[in-house]
C-alpha cells in the first residue's frame, strides 16, 4: 500500500513540475493562450487594417535607383520646409491663367456650381508692378530695359523687309516662328494677352476638395489615361470606372502589357498615375470636414484616404500608385537640379519691383537649390530616348505631343479650383520634362545676356516650383496620414 501511495505521489511531483515548466516557457517567449486572443479579437487585424496602406510602400523604386525611405527623410526635414517658404513668396503666389478657355474634345459641362470651386481673381491693383509689366521672359529691371531696346532694334529691321513681302509670306514667317518657339513646349500654354487671362493668388485658393467628382471628373482621366498614355483599347486599367466590368480583375493583365513597354512609354505612365495619386493626397489632406454658420473646416479625412489608396480597398493599386508619386517627385527633383545653372547667373532676378523682396526670393532659390544638388540618389535621364538617333527622336516627339494633349484636357475639367490647380501642375511636369531634354542648351546658356537656345517664361517658372510644391506636399503629407492611422489604431 506504501508503494502505491509513493508512486501516486510520484506522479503528481512530476505533473507539478512539467506544469510548470510549460507555463515558464510560455511566460519567457510571450505565447499567450488561445483565451487571451479571444479576449481581443480584432486587436492584430486592425493594427494590420490601419495600416494596409503603408505596408508595402516601402524600398527601392523600379526604374532607377533610390527608395522611398531616403526620399521621405530629404523631403520632409529638408525640401518641404524650403519650398514651403519659397511658394509664398510674391514672385511664386501670383499666376496668370485663363480659366475661361472651351474643352477642345467635347461640349462643356457647364462649370460647377459648388461654391468651393470658386476661384477669386486678383485685382491687378494687388499684383506686383514688376510682375504685371506684360513682359514675361524678363528677370531684372537691367534686363528689362535691356531687351526694350533690343526689340525696338529687331521691329524696324523687321519692318523694313516686311514692306518687301506679300501678305501670304508674313503670314508664313509667323507660322514659321511659332513652330519654333513650341518645339521645346511639351504643355500648351495659356495666352497671356488674352483679355479672358487673370492673376490668381495661389495661397488665396488652395487646392482642396471642393465637391467635385463623378461622371464628369472621370471623363477627364479616362481621357488622359485611355487615349495618351500608350495604352491599346484592348488592354484595361484597374478599378477605371468607365471600364466594362471585368469581374475580380487584379489588373495582372495591365501590367504585364505595361512592363513590356519601351522604359519611355512605361515612364509617361507611371508620369500621370503619380501626378493622380498626388492630386488625390491633396483631396484627402484638405477636405471639407464641417460646414457651420459661414465657417467650413477643412482637414484630413482617413476615410477618403483608405478608399484612394488601402490595398484592401484597391486590390493592390494603392501601393502602386504612392510608388509612382515617389518617381515622379524624382523626376521633378532631377529637373530642378539641372535648371539650377539657369538661375544661377546674375542676369535672373526674380523681379516684382521690390528690391528687397527680389533679392531675398533669389537667396532662398539659391539655398534651395544647392539642398537639391546634395541629394545623393538622382534619376538619370540619359537611359531615356538612348537607343538609334532616329528612332529616339520620333519617340521624343511623340511622348512631347501625347504631354502636351494632356495639358490641352485640363481645359475640359469643370470645376474651376480643379482647373486651375490641373493647369499648374500639368505645366509644371511640362516645364521638368522640357528642363531634362535641354540639357545642351542649359549648359551653353551665357553669364550676363538672354539665352537664345533655352528660355522659360514667368508662367513656366511659377508652374515649375508650384508643381513640386504640391509633389513635396504630398509626401509630406503621406507622413501625416501614417501618424493618423497610428493614433486611430
Amino acid at each position: 500500500m506504501w508503494k502505491v501511495t509513493l508512486q501516486a505521489l510520484a506522479v503528481l511531483l512530476l505533473a507539478w513540475f512539467c506544469g510548470n515548466f510549460v507555463l515558464g516557457w510560455f511566460q519567457q517567449n510571450n505565447v499567450k493562450p488561445q483565451t487571451q486572443h479571444r479576449e481581443r479579437p480584432d486587436s492584430s487585424a486592425a493594427a494590420s487594417q490601419d495600416q494596409s496602406c503603408f505596408c508595402h510602400l516601402t524600398g527601392v523604386l523600379d526604374d532607377c535607383f533610390c527608395d522611398v525611405e531616403s526620399i521621405d527623410v530629404f523631403n520632409n526635414f529638408k525640401i518641404y520646409p524650403s519650398i514651403k517658404k519659397l511658394t509664398e513668396r510674391d514672385y511664386f503666389r501670383y499666376y496668370k491663367v485663363n480659366l475661361k478657355r472651351p474643352c477642345p474634345f467635347w461640349p462643356d459641362d457647364g462649370h460647377c456650381a459648388i461654391k468651393d470651386c470658386h476661384v477669386e481673381p486678383c485685382p491687378e491693383s494687388e499684383v506686383p508692378i514688376g510682375i504685371k509689366s506684360g513682359n514675361y521672359n524678363k528677370y531684372s529691371q537691367a534686363a528689362n530695359t535691356m531687351l526694350d531696346v533690343t526689340e525696338c532694334e529687331q521691329a524696324k529691321e523687321l519692318g523694313a523687309i516686311n514692306s518687301t513681302l506679300s501678305n501670304q509670306s508674313k503670314e508664313a514667317f509667323a507660322d514659321w516662328a511659332r513652330h519654333d518657339d513650341a518645339q521645346d513646349h511639351f504643355c500648351e500654354l495659356d495666352d497671356e494677352t488674352s483679355p479672358d487671362a487673370e492673376y490668381v493668388d495661389l495661397l488665396l485658393n488652395p487646392e482642396r476638395f471642393t465637391g467635385y467628382k463623378g461622371p464628369s471628373a472621370w471623363r477627364v482621366w479616362n481621357s488622359i489615361y485611355e487615349e495618351n498614355c500608350f495604352k491599346p483599347r484592348s488592354v484595361y486599367r484597374p478599378l477605371n470606372p468607365l471600364a466594362p466590368s471585368r469581374g475580380d480583375d487584379d489588373g495582372e493583365g495591365f501590367y504585364n502589357w505595361l512592363e513590356g513597354l519601351c522604359l519611355e512609354k512605361r515612364v509617361f505612365y507611371r508620369l500621370i498615375s503619380g501626378l493622380h495619386s498626388s492630386i488625390n493626397i491633396h483631396l484627402c489632406a484638405e477636405y471639407l470636414l464641417d460646414e457651420g454658420w459661414g465657417r467650413s473646416v477643412w482637414g484630413p479625412n482617413v476615410q477618403e484616404f483608405r478608399q484612394r489608396f488601402d490595398t484592401a480597398e484597391t486590390k493592390g493599386e494603392g501601393t502602386r500608385r504612392l510608388k509612382n508619386l515617389y518617381f515622379l517627385y524624382l523626376i521633378e527633383l532631377r529637373a530642378l537640379y539641372k535648371v539650377a545653372p539657369y538661375f544661377e547667373r546674375a542676369i535672373v532676378n526674380l523681379y516684382t519691383g521690390n528690391s528687397q523682396e527680389d533679392g531675398d526670393t533669389k537667396d532662398l532659390l539659391l539655398q534651395f537649390f544647392n539642398e537639391i544638388k546634395a541629394f545623393p540618389m538622382h534619376f538619370d535621364e540619359r537611359s531615356m530616348f538612348a537607343g538609334h538617333k532616329m528612332e529616339a527622336k520620333t519617340l521624343k516627339e511623340e511622348f512631347r505631343l501625347h504631354f502636351k494633349n494632356i495639358s490641352r484636357i485640363m481645359d475640359c475639367v469643370g470645376c474651376s479650383k480643379c482647373r486651375l490647380w490641373g493647369k499648374l501642375q500639368t505645366q509644371g511636369l511640362g516645364t521638368a520634362l522640357k528642363v531634362l531634354f535641354s540639357e545642351k542648351e542649359i549648359k551653353n546658356l551665357p553669364e550676363h545676356s538672354p539665352s537664345k537656345g533655352f528660355q522659360l517664361t514667368r508662367q513656366e517658372i511659377v508652374a515649375l516650383l508650384n508643381g513640386f510644391g504640391r509633389l513635396s506636399t504630398s509626401i509630406h503629407q503621406l507622413h501625416n496620414f501614417r501618424l493618423l492611422l497610428k493614433e486611430k489604431r
